[in-house]
Order: structure tokens, then sequence, then C-alpha cells
């Protein structure tokens, strides 16, 4: 796996460009049929420690930017909702004992669902890593006051 690298501030985000981006700081990985879907590293330090994570269940239908989870930090409660339309085939159990991977591994054993996608063409309309990391840095200034 090969990452971009982007410091503001203090902080430094790191990308992997293997996978697509969206808009609202999730990731998107082809594995198989299947897409794997996480927190990328910017969403991830700006929400704070993960405390808890709620997946929706395996086999609930997802439309484009339904609930996907819900997620505790020691800062803030959010929904993460979903980059594309599609039915769970599956779930991390590993952050109901261990929801710090979210935080430790976000590409890696911090993913949150794996989806089977209604549509293969929306996962290639998504940002790539190159497109995405412009627009984190940008949103990253704006929170830094930078």
């Amino acid at each position: 796996m090969n990452f971009l690298e982007a410091r503001v501030d203090k902080f430094v985000f790191r990308l992997s460009d293997d996978r697509h981006y969206t808009d609202t700081d999730l990731w998107v990985k082809r594995e198989g049929q299947r897409v794997r879907i996480g927190l990328t590293d910017f969403l991830q330090q700006r929400s704070g420690d993960v405390a808890f994570v709620n997946s929706q269940k395996i086999g609930a239908l997802l439309s484009l930017n339904s609930e996907l989870a819900e997620i505790e930090t020691i800062k803030v409660t959010f929904v993460v909702p979903s980059p594309l339309r599609g039915r769970i085939g599956s779930v991390n159990a590993a952050l109901e004992e261990h929801p710090e991977l979210v935080n430790n591994d976000p590409y890696g054993a911090g993913w949150l669902v794996e989806i089977e996608p209604e549509d293969d063409a929306s996962i290639d309309a998504l940002m790539g890593a190159r497109d995405y990391l412009p627009r984190m840095v940008e949103r990253a200034r704006e929170e830094a006051g930078a």
C-alpha cells in the first residue's frame, strides 16, 4: 500500500493511493464483488478517539447517503453516510471489541463495512487519492485557521 501525505499545521494526514474517496471523507476499495468502506485518516483524526461503532446490520439495503453507521468518539457522535447504493454484505466485527482500530489503522483493520454495490459505475465516479487530496487539505486548513 502506497500513501500520499499532507501536512497541515502540526497534523500529517495520509491517503492510501489504492482507493476512491468521497466528499464526506470516506474511502471505498473494491474487494472482489464487494466494496470495503472506512473513514479517512483525516476524518478519524478530526473526530477524535473512537469509542463505539454501530454499523447497519448485514443484509441492510442502503441508498446513497443513508445511514451506514453511527460513530461515537470522545469529541462527537456522528452518522456515516453511505457513499453507494447496495446491500451490506459484512460488518467489521472486530470493532465491537476494538473500536480504536478505526484510529490506529483506518486503511486496514479499521474498515467499517463491505457493501455489495448496486452499480459499479458509481464507484468509478468517486475521486481518486490525487483528486481528493487538495479538497482534504483545504478543509483541514479551514479547520486549523491556516
